[in-house]
């Protein structure tokens, strides 16, 4: 995934197959009986799930999706912005369902870009550049934006009173592209990422800034538990809250009120007819004879009436 990510096709192949063939071959590493021997017997026990989660992350087409972004990266970095808004036009329904403002963003980049004129963006210095570009591309593109952006829209066409002084007029900042490009390919990459329920960050990175973030309070849980001569015993949590800054949280957590225990997939949370929410477990264990009571209303009901929900 990170190599995918990162734009590293060939490599990412490379990887694959390899990993297959060592796969196919059934080998495994030595082990010499160290402390960390059946972890690690556990890790390449379970390659063949490594493996086909990516083979079905080929198969999905991740690869072509991450093709198409850095080549539209690359043609923003050309100060071409024609794909980009034609992707974004191609998914303007999701994106309008996230609350996403990239696509009037890369259409009022086009706009200032033509505004410019051919001495700054040295496009062909006719009609459909400059002044009248402009003002006929915001004919066409920014009625459907009105809605939501009716303000912005207003100064920009405002802003085609000072053409003549634009330096030393109210509008500077907004015609100021110094920084426009470099954020719009940021946000075209976040968005991008989003649509395929990725993070715009890599993975690997992501992973080894948590491991990093979390490894002081795991050693001196370790030193903890040497002392306490103790074991950890839970395999799918950790015994410790680990804080995560909130730009590393991509999913929201749930505790069920009556386990104080927090849900999972193998434990999900489960609403009630009466629209109160416990974990699965928590309710097959409130079930007498069929029926349960709610432990927060009188209400009554049945464990085949609660609806797993997704957060």
């Amino acid at each position: 995934m990170h190599l995918l990510r990162e734009g590293q096709f060939g490599v990412a192949s490379t990887f694959f197959e390899e990993t297959q063939n060592f796969q196919e071959s059934g080998s495994s590493p030595e082990t010499n009986g160290d402390l960390f021997t059946s972890q690690r017997d556990e890790i390449f026990a379970s390659d063949g799930d490594v493996l086909g989660d990516f083979a079905a992350e080929e198969s999905q087409g991740l690869q072509g999706q991450f093709e198409t972004m850095y080549n539209i990266l690359h043609q923003l970095k050309q100060r071409n912005l024609r794909p980009a808004i034609e992707w974004a036009q191609k998914n303007s329904k999701e994106l309008e369902g996230r609350g996403s403002n990239l696509e009037f963003e890369l259409n009022k980049l086009q706009f200032v870009w033509l505004f410019l004129g051919p001495n700054v963006n040295g496009l062909p210095d006719d009609e459909n550049n400059g002044l009248p570009g402009a003002l006929r591309y915001a004919r066409i593109y920014f009625p459907q934006f009105q809605s939501r952006f009716l303000r912005e829209i207003q100064q920009l066409i405002t802003a085609m009173v000072f053409e003549s002084n634009l330096q030393n007029s109210p509008y500077q900042q907004t015609f100021n592209t110094s920084t426009s490009w470099s954020d719009v390919c940021n946000s075209f990459t976040r968005e991008f990422c989003s649509l395929l329920g990725l993070s715009a960050e890599s993975p690997l990175y992501l992973a080894a800034t948590a491991g990093a973030i979390a490894l002081p309070t795991l050693i001196k849980l370790a030193s903890i538990v040497k002392e306490k001569r103790t074991e950890w015993t839970t395999a799918t949590e950790l015994p410790v809250e680990i804080a995560l800054p909130r730009s590393m949280m991509f999913h929201p957590i749930f505790v069920c009120p009556v386990s104080k225990e927090q849900t999972s997939e193998m434990n999900p949370p489960m609403m009630m007819p009466c629209g109160h929410v416990v974990a699965k477990e928590s309710l097959h264990r409130l079930s007498k004879g069929g029926r349960f009571k709610c432990p927060y209303c009188p209400n009554e009901s049945q464990p085949k009436d609660a609806r797993q929900i997704y957060f």
